[in-house]
């Protein structure tokens, strides 16, 4: 194999890595009924004028299982914590004590298992289109090489071969990732 198709395997294989990884990251904030610190990691506080990211000034700690205790570095800013976490619309309500802030999670009930089932799903799908993407732009890239080298036809079409073989493992990747978010979610 020549060292531009090697090139576009190892690019092709990175990208479909990075669309599974964030796959991963969107699934850290998905709210499934149990206490989950990811699910602050938008939550920005107005420090000094500068939006910083609120587990840069806070240790967060689960609490039972059901609750996230967060107890900032610096007491002074309390009050606007806690106006961050209620502009992120993180859907909890934030109790704080004067030292700390607790965020208590609720139980979900059923119907809202099921919508947030169906988030779940549509995050699988997005994943799934990028990788399609990834795949014609692997193939688009494979047809280039293909009149620039010279390519003989058959190790051109053993090579749509095996984009499409790298395509279907990591689509195959997803759906697992998205089965057992679905069953997280619905498990009460």
């Amino acid at each position: 194999m020549s060292e531009a198709l090697e090139e576009l395997f190892l690019f092709g294989e990175e990208k479909m890595e990075k669309a599974l990884a964030q796959l991963a990251r969107e699934f850290g904030s998905v709210r499934s009924g149990r206490a989950n610190p990811a699910i602050l990691d938008k939550v920005l506080v107005d420090y000094y004028g500068a939006p910083t990211p609120l587990r840069q000034m806070s240790q967060v700690t689960v609490q039972d299982g059901t609750t996230l205790v967060i107890s900032p570095y610096d007491k002074t800013i309390l009050k606007e914590i806690e106006k961050a976490i209620i502009k992120a619309e993180i859907g909890i309500t934030p109790n704080s004590d004067g030292i700390c802030i607790r965020l208590p999670f609720p139980p979900l009930t059923e119907e809202r298992r099921r919508e947030i089932a169906k988030d779940v799903k549509k995050m699988g799908e997005d994943a799934k289109v990028a990788i399609r993407n990834i795949r014609r732009d692997m193939t688009d890239d494979l047809k280039k090489l293909e009149k620039s080298e010279n390519l003989p036809e058959d190790l051109v079409k053993d090579n749509q071969d095996k984009i499409q073989k790298l395509t279907d493992k990591y689509t195959g990747m997803i759906d697992v990732n998205v089965a057992n978010k679905e069953k997280e979610v619905m498990t009460v």
